[in-house]
């Protein structure tokens, strides 16, 4: 299984030091944060870390701000116990719950249950928040859905209590593959297959819509078998970039005459909703 390297991080000024350095860092390949009352701790995959992983990380070398931040080695046996000091249950426009087994239910309309491990995609990173308020606004009843790159499988579940079926949940990672089938069992998903992959499963497979939260790169090496397997009259989800990606992202989807329905925007992160 795969070690991540974590970064527990000082910032002062916090505010937005915090904001800035976590774009950057998302942008350098990081891809789980938690912030707490110094700073931040932010997470990257071993197999994706070097030694110079810092070196473009500009605020480091910013005079107005004072950053510190020591460094380790993450076994993923010990995720779990760092998610119980670190992940606070989150309410997404008072519609939707996401939380932990050892949480109170708060009795919203929509409650997920997320053991989120080292598996991205807890809601808290505005990249996830962003896609559940796509799909709160969506008709999903009996749409076939694919979540590709589908992390704790947070999306996935989300699609099927809005009435998706049947849903593919797909992920490269095998901690997150196998975290997302405890987390369907955990939320008693009855119509999602999850699969450990690329995008050379998609292969003769059509959805109505499809949910794609990965960094730009990956987005833009496999939009065409994304696009292959998008029904013409389909809706696609895409996030995990800044703003200033948009035009690139876009430029590669509008030549499937696709265009964008509606932007979500959260401290520069941002969520396309795209259809013909």
């Amino acid at each position: 299984m795969i070690n991540y390297i974590g970064y527990t991080f000082k910032v002062s000024p916090m505010e937005p030091g915090n904001e800035i350095l976590i774009a950057q860092l998302g942008f350098a390949g990081f891809e789980s944060f938690v912030e707490n009352e110094d700073g931040v701790t932010a997470y990257i995959q071993e197999n994706d870390w070097n030694e110079g992983i810092l070196n473009d990380i500009q605020i480091l070398n910013s005079d107005e701000f004072k950053i510190s931040y020591v460094e380790e080695v993450i076994e993923q046996t010990n995720w779990n116990s760092e998610w119980e000091k670190n992940f606070n249950p989150i309410q997404v426009d008072d519609l939707v719950s996401i939380r932990a087994p050892f949480h109170e239910n708060p009795n919203l309309k929509y409650d997920i249950i997320i053991e989120p491990k080292m598996s991205f995609g807890t809601g808290h990173h505005e990249t996830t928040h962003m896609m559940v308020q796509h799909l709160l606004d969506m008709d999903m009843s009996n749409k076939k859905v694919l979540d590709m790159g589908c992390g704790t499988g947070i999306l996935a579940i989300f699609a099927e209590m809005k009435g998706a079926m049947p849903i593919d949940a797909i992920d490269i990672d095998n901690w997150c593959y196998l975290n997302s089938i405890e987390n369907v069992e955990r939320n008693n998903c009855k119509h999602i297959s999850v699969f450990e992959g690329d995008a050379a499963l998609l292969l003769n497979k059509k959805y109505d819509v499809i949910i794609a939260n990965i960094n730009r790169n990956i987005l833009l090496n496999d939009m065409e078998s994304y696009m292959n397997c998008l029904k013409d009259d389909g809706v696609i989800l895409f996030s995990g970039f800044y703003q200033e990606d948009i035009p690139v992202i876009d430029a590669e989807v509008s030549k499937y005459n696709f265009k964008i329905d509606k932007i979500i925007e959260r401290n520069n992160w941002v969520a396309l909703k795209y259809n013909k």
